[in-house]
């Protein structure tokens, strides 16, 4: 049968070396997600979220444990691929990433239209000239001066240096984009439109994103399925009108009372204690000890269970 998803992931796992142990920064974390859909992956700082990037791109550290499990990317697997295959046929080509913080991504000693333009020489052979062209395309897109492309990421602002980022992630058309916190250190403003822009490709270029962040506010705005991470695993994946309305996991329901609501007068809750380590982490339900719903059963085994087509690792949903 065809393969009718953008991307399937399935018990990835990616391990780190550490002084004290081996941290379990991603630990079999298992989903899919539809051409020209935006994924929205929320969670603490510390959950696994960016790790879980850095893993479907294959951008990893030296000190990697273990790496592991199945990606498929339009049917294909990704994981059978050499690094050097991979580096040619996929990052930046099929998948590409917009990095946290933007000025550290940026080379400051480069033009930023240059950067912009490097991918297009890289991997589709374009001579500078022709792909400077692509980049200043690519920056009216964006809503980036074309003149802007003669500057160094120090003369821009951190809205105009995101939207430069967005760009270069951008021009090589590919399939699916990650945006891993893209608007974390921005004013509000800028947050705004940044997301609007990130609307607009989605409509425009019937591009998929993949939306990491712990800013829930802004990621409703452009999620149509929503993953909450909690200590390197996934414990709720469900369409974002659903999970909006009423999220089913314990820390869900926590996550969504943390918002502030603009027309109410409810208090923002907050989640008591700190989460587990991920050097040894407890054998059952890693939210057992935060969660004001607990159980015995709940320390001893982990759940894994699906509810009306929603996934939900939880033993009050058995």
């Amino acid at each position: 049968m065809a393969e009718t998803n953008l991307l399937r992931v399935e018990d990835l796992k990616l391990y780190f070396k550490a002084g004290k142990g081996v941290v379990q920064a991603v630990d079999g974390v298992s989903f899919t997600m539809k051409p020209n859909e935006a994924v929205v992956v929320i969670g603490e700082s510390g959950c696994g979220k960016s790790s879980f990037a850095k893993a479907v791109l294959r951008l990893l550290p030296r000190n990697v444990a273990e790496y592991s499990g199945k990606i498929y990317l339009n049917g294909v697997e990704t994981m059978e691929m050499e690094d050097e295959e991979y580096r040619q046929k996929i990052r930046w080509v099929k998948m590409s990433l917009v990095p946290q913080a933007a000025m550290n991504s940026l080379n400051p000693v480069l033009r930023v239209g240059d950067q912009v333009a490097e991918p297009m020489v890289v991997h589709h052979g374009f001579k500078k000239a022709d792909a400077l062209n692509q980049a200043r395309e690519m920056f009216k897109r964006v809503g980036v001066p074309v003149d802007f492309a003669d500057r160094y990421a120090f003369e821009l602002s951190g809205g105009m240096r995101q939207r430069v980022a967005i760009a270069m992630s951008l021009v090589t058309v590919p399939e699916l984009i990650i945006l891993d916190e893209p608007t974390s250190a921005l004013d509000l403003l800028t947050q705004a439109n940044i997301m609007n822009l990130l609307k607009r490709i989605k409509q425009e270029m019937a591009t998929s994103f993949v939306l990491i962040t712990h800013d829930i506010a802004t990621s409703s705005e452009l999620a149509d399925r929503v993953v909450v991470m909690y200590a390197g695993q996934i414990v709720e994946v469900c369409d974002a009108r659903r999970f909006f309305a009423g999220p089913l996991h314990p820390y869900s329901a926590k996550l969504m009372a943390s918002v502030p609501r603009l027309r109410e007068t409810i208090e923002p809750e907050y989640i008591t204690g700190q989460p587990p380590s991920l050097i040894n982490p407890p054998t059952g339900c890693r939210f057992a000890d935060r969660c004001p719903m607990r159980f015995e059963k709940c320390s001893q085994e982990p759940p894994t269970f699906e509810k009306e087509g929603r996934l939900v690792k939880c033993w009050l949903h058995e």
